[in-house]
């Protein structure tokens, strides 16, 4: 007898044999009726099918492998809401520990048992936390000395990551931005302690600027910060963005002085789906004692046999992050982590080598202190070639690279770079994979006849995100 559902998609049907696969995937309206698992399943896939693969997308820092039993871990928590406490309150003491071991890795000089710290979607969500913080403490000394607090700011480089934009538009606070040129390719102490004042609620140096992956230098900041708050009765802290080089330094450059052994950083933040080597979203906010963390940003419960704090811009939140971020502590221990990261350093530092031996390119800098670098066409090239790297970005994509080509921020707005991030994951033989790559797209955009649209763009000066240009018959925006 035939099966008059055989097509509609019941479980018999073949998923590429049913009606469903017919039709289109829904855009503006919820279906009329349902579908099997593995039809939706399927449709669902096949509308990821084309995209670069994680592994070779290496303009994310996020982590895109985790071990088996990460993955596991984390899957099998995929339904628990962490801020359910008194149902979940063993994650709650999780997550202590986590904050515990983050701390302690920042040389936090708290007693209590428990650090003071907070889970984050992000070490966006972290920054704004620590920046919150900075705000509301300088409020309320402004408020108890009968002194205006309606013009605050802090101050941080031009390297900025736009976390700290929203974070300024978003609570009304000015954000005085010391320029980053290529004399001085971190945040100058000097410089930015000449846009301090009385309203300043902070500075944020950058431990692995998104934008070149350099260090801001906290403790020549925290030195030139400790006489400037003594000579002018001011007492500016340091809120340290961390993002990258929080779980870099502690690991790579123990000795290196830029947590909380120095005096006037209060509070660190990080990104745990980053260095942390947790997928995404994780990230971690500690201040140096519950002191800097103003009452009315917490709340604690004690009914888990030890004192919470919960702080954060959002309530609800997953807590399969937590189980991954503990897992690794677990699994890789501290010695685990230094070789992930020194692994991951080297293979950096090794396509930094090789791409200072190609003909076209120029480093940024001389020298790789996180897993990330950034290049340029060198000047006497640039000027005579008939190509950008925004074309050789849309050359590596071709072969599943994703190589971000975007121009330095203020001031150095004229340099169009390329960066590399390595992550846990990426291995030197997926390097020689890549900068082969590299050297073949070379090879063919030197052959060009004609200047590419990009090329034509950069040399009228226009704007080369509203330049529309065809390769290999596909349409594509370049991005800045």
């Amino acid at each position: 007898m035939k099966d008059l559902n055989f097509r509609k998609g019941d479980a018999k049907t073949e998923a590429f044999g049913s009606d469903r696969m017919l039709q289109p995937s829904p855009v503006e309206k919820i279906p009329d009726g349902p579908t099997t698992p593995e039809v939706a399943y399927q449709m669902v896939k096949d509308e990821t099918f084309a995209q670069t693969q994680p592994r070779l997308n290496l303009a994310t820092f996020v982590t895109t492998y985790m071990d088996e039993y990460a993955t596991k871990l984390m899957n099998e928590a995929i339904n628990i809401n962490y801020i359910d406490e008194t149902e979940y309150p063993r994650i709650a003491v999780m997550n202590g520990k986590c904050i515990n071991i983050v701390a302690n890795l920042w040389n936090s000089p708290e007693k209590d048992t428990w650090k003071t710290g907070a889970l984050a979607i992000g070490s966006s969500e972290a920054c704004m936390l620590g920046g919150v913080a900075a705000w509301l403490r300088w409020r309320k000394k402004r408020q108890a000395q009968g002194k205006p607090f309606d013009k605050p700011n802090f101050v941080i480089s031009t390297g900025f990551q736009v976390v700290w934009e929203k974070f300024a538009q978003l609570w009304q606070i000015e954000m005085r931005e010391v320029p980053l040129t290529l004399d001085k390719t971190t945040l100058d102490p000097e410089e930015a302690l000449k846009m301090c004042d009385e309203n300043t609620i902070c500075i944020v140096p950058i431990q692995g600027v998104t934008w070149t992956g350099l260090n801001d230098d906290v403790e020549a900041l925290d030195k030139a910060l400790d006489a400037y708050n003594a000579k002018t009765g001011y007492d500016i802290p340091i809120h340290v963005d961390a993002a990258s080089g929080g779980f870099i330094l502690p690991f790579l450059y123990p000795e290196t002085k830029w947590d909380f052994r120095l005096k006037w950083v209060l509070s660190i933040s990080v990104s745990g789906h980053k260095f942390g080597l947790v997928y995404p979203g994780l990230g971690w906010v500690v201040w140096k004692g519950k002191e800097y963390l103003p009452e009315e940003m917490s709340f604690s419960v004690n009914y888990l046999g030890a004192n919470i704090t919960q702080v954060g811009l959002n309530f609800s939140r997953p807590a399969a992050q937590i189980l991954g971020q503990y897992y690794q502590f677990i699994r890789l221990g501290f010695q685990g982590y230094k070789e992930v990261q020194y692994n991951s350093l080297q293979i950096a530092k090794y396509i930094h080598d090789e791409i200072a031996k190609m003909a076209p390119f120029v480093n940024y800098s001389n020298e790789v202190v996180n897993p990330l670098f950034i290049w340029y066409l060198k000047p006497e090239y640039a000027k005579n070639a008939k190509w950008t790297l925004y074309d050789l970005q849309d050359k590596l994509s071709q072969h599943g690279w994703m190589v971000p080509a975007y121009t330095l921020p203020s001031k150095l707005e004229d340099y169009v770079v390329m960066r590399v991030v390595v992550r846990q994951g990426f291995s030197r033989d997926m390097a020689d994979m890549l900068l082969g790559d590299i050297k073949n797209a070379i090879t063919e955009l030197e052959k060009l006849d004609y200047p590419t649209p990009t090329r034509i763009a950069q040399e009228k000066n226009l704007p080369v995100e509203a330049k529309i240009f065809n390769h290999g018959g596909r349409r594509k925006t370049a991005k800045k």
